[in-house]
């Protein structure tokens, strides 16, 4: 099970009232309402490893209540089966509407409106496609990453200093599959620590999460973006230049924040 009890309670709550239907009356406003129970038969036809028939690739597993998927940076998805509707819980709920389903076979239409035909496969050397247990992706080397130098500005020497740290927070970016099917993608965020000395005097020093930008970036943006870099640039009369770079993983989609530490140790952020 991949989600607490609260959350799948709170997810069965959200797919059952979207998909009720009213008839007949009580007593009290003259409307019963009438629940579609999850179709537990329909969920045990879908266990098992479903390719795609136009290319004969592996689209996903499903065993138990999720789904799993063969892109190393997509996470497992909770699902239910609702009468002809395909519910799979990730970032939002996903409903695709079901045209046929048996025991071999599996067609329904997914959020673009195309008709996805999959079927059943035994063959055990699909598995190899699912045997993963890292389902988060990094945006660098993944690894301490360290950098320094010394910088002589006036008469004086200053010593810059940058470290970024992978760390195991997962940022969750919405994307579609070859299926057509909206998946998570996992990516590790950083936290970047920057110093800056004068000599032996400590000027500045701060751990860098990609929250320290959120005045200057959509918060949207920023949910789904990570702190992928801070490079130093330079130093001016107003103090010294880093760059920092939040960007959404797998996309062109970035900005670039110059931070300006000042010759006191005070930090000013400019996109």
């Amino acid at each position: 099970m991949l989600m607490t009890k609260t959350n799948i309670y709170l997810l069965l709550f959200a797919l059952t009232v979207s998909l009720y239907t009213l008839s007949s009356c009580n007593k009290k406003n003259n409307v019963t309402v009438t629940v579609h129970k999850e179709d537990v038969t329909a969920k045990k036809m879908l266990q098992g490893i479903w390719i795609n028939d136009d290319d004969e690739t592996p689209a996903f597993r499903v065993k138990g209540d999720t789904i799993y998927y063969p892109d190393s940076t997509a996470t497992p998805a909770y699902f239910q089966i609702f009468h002809d509707t395909l519910a799979i819980a990730g970032g939002n709920i996903a409903k695709y509407k079901i045209l046929k389903q048996a025991w071999h076979l599996f067609v329904f239409k997914n959020q673009a409106g195309d008709e996805v035909k999959l079927y059943k496969s035994d063959d055990p050397s699909y598995k190899s496609f699912f045997e993963k247990t890292n389902y988060a992706a990094s945006i660098n080397q993944g690894k301490l990453i360290k950098r320094d130098s010394v910088v002589v500005y006036g008469n004086d020497h200053y010593h810059w200093y940058i470290q970024v740290n992978p760390t195991s927070y997962k940022v969750y970016k919405p994307n579609y599959n070859d299926e057509g099917v909206e998946v998570d993608n996992v990516y590790y965020d950083n936290i970047i620590h920057v110093s800056l000395f004068n000599g032996a005097s400590q000027l500045f020093s701060r751990d860098f999460h990609k929250e320290a930008f959120s005045g200057q970036i959509p918060q949207q943006t920023l949910k789904q973006s990570i702190l992928s870099d801070i490079v130093y640039k330079g130093a001016g009369t107003d103090g010294f230049h880093f760059l920092a770079d939040i960007c959404i993983p797998d996309s062109p989609s970035s900005y670039q924040i110059t931070i300006i530490i000042s010759f006191s140790g005070k930090v000013k952020l400019k996109v």
